[in-house]
């Protein structure tokens, strides 16, 4: 066997003796810069897309802040005309937020459970069909969802409804009380078209996209720690509560903002179910007949609409666009913090 001394090695002096770093240049292919630009420009595209919109929204909506000015945004009644009327975002604005936070309170606890269990418990034989089958959620139309909520669940949800009113009504939003404060009487009729059954249809309709976005980020909890955790003795849930769940923290706050987003621009099926009021008094009682959103008041009186009254509704869809923008893109960024969790195992 031959031995080299590394005093022999004309190289390595030059390399210790160097203190500038070695300068690489590459040289991309065709493919590579074409990939690049078509990169480039989609990203660019989509932006000045979005640009186009909230300018058109923006543009078509002077009329009505004109005619109204800031009080849109705090005038609760929603009376146009041709020529003008009495409108604000106040009322819709609320209802919408009542509706989708309901659809939270139910998708998020049922998407991190059904997430854990995929990426958990379920055997790798059964995985990708439960993956599959949740996803197939997002593939049902607005439409069949709303016409399943009206013409079958709120036969069922009424008995809910009228549960919940009569055992915790003196949980806020489970009061059935008049505008002086006094419980009044309810039958099953009270309890249809109701904020809580449109919150129920909704939390469906967001929890394949809620469930997809935690089930990819505890799928990327660091397996070091998790076999750490079960070597010094702990169980599998104990895995869970101290090594997954705080790993995809982020995860869950991305998902359930995600979830959000779509639920505040949902149309059809909140459009089907509820009955339209813009009582602020109603729209604070989830059980009761009644309540509104932004997307569904658009989709309900655009054909009807001519000139401020048009404007106004444009207005509506101005701020709609605004707030979900700010949901989707703050959510975003919280999974692409939670991602880079995963690259801190050594």
């Amino acid at each position: 066997m031959q031995y080299i001394h590394v005093a022999s090695v004309p190289f390595l002096d030059v390399v210790e003796s160097s203190e500038q770093p070695i300068a690489f240049r590459t040289t991309r292919g065709r493919g590579d810069r074409v990939y690049r630009g078509f990169g480039y420009g989609a990203g660019w595209l989509t932006l000045a897309i979005m640009g186009l919109i909230g300018g058109f929204l923006f543009y078509q909506s002077l009329d009505a802040f004109r005619y109204e000015g800031f009080t849109f945004f705090t005038e609760t009644r929603w009376i146009t005309s041709v020529s003008g009327g009495r409108f604000g975002i106040a009322a819709v604005l609320l209802g919408t937020v009542v509706i989708a936070v309901v659809a939270l309170v139910l998708a998020v606890p049922t998407a991190i459970g059904t997430a854990l269990f995929i990426t958990e418990y379920a055997p790798k034989r059964i995985r990708a069909i439960l993956t599959s089958l949740v996803d197939l959620l997002a593939a049902v139309p607005s439409l069949i969802y709303g016409i399943w909520g009206a013409a079958v669940l709120e036969g069922q949800v009424v008995y809910v409804s009228r549960f919940l009113a009569d055992h915790f009504g003196w949980f806020p939003p489970f009061h059935t009380t008049s505008l002086a404060g006094s419980k009044v009487p309810t039958t099953l009729t009270d309890f249809t078209a109701s904020a809580f059954l449109a919150g129920i249809v909704v939390a469906l309709m967001i929890l394949p996209i809620c469930t997809a976005v935690m089930r990819e980020v505890f799928a990327q909890a660091p397996p070091g720690e998790k076999e750490g955790a079960l070597a010094l003795g702990g169980t599998r849930w104990g895995v869970i509560r101290d090594v997954v769940l705080p790993f995809g923290k982020g995860g869950i706050i991305g998902g359930a903002m995600l979830g959000l987003g779509r639920a505040l621009g949902e149309t059809v099926a909140v459009a089907l179910i509820i009955s339209r009021t813009t009582d602020v008094h109603n729209l604070l009682q989830i059980l009761k007949t009644g309540g509104n959103s932004i997307a569904a008041l658009i989709a309900r009186s655009w054909t009807e609409s001519q000139g401020i009254a048009s404007s106004a509704l444009m207005a509506a869809g101005l701020v709609l666009f605004t707030v979900t923008l700010i949901v989707n893109a703050g959510a975003s960024f919280v999974v692409s913090r939670s991602r880079s969790g995963a690259a801190t195992e050594i």
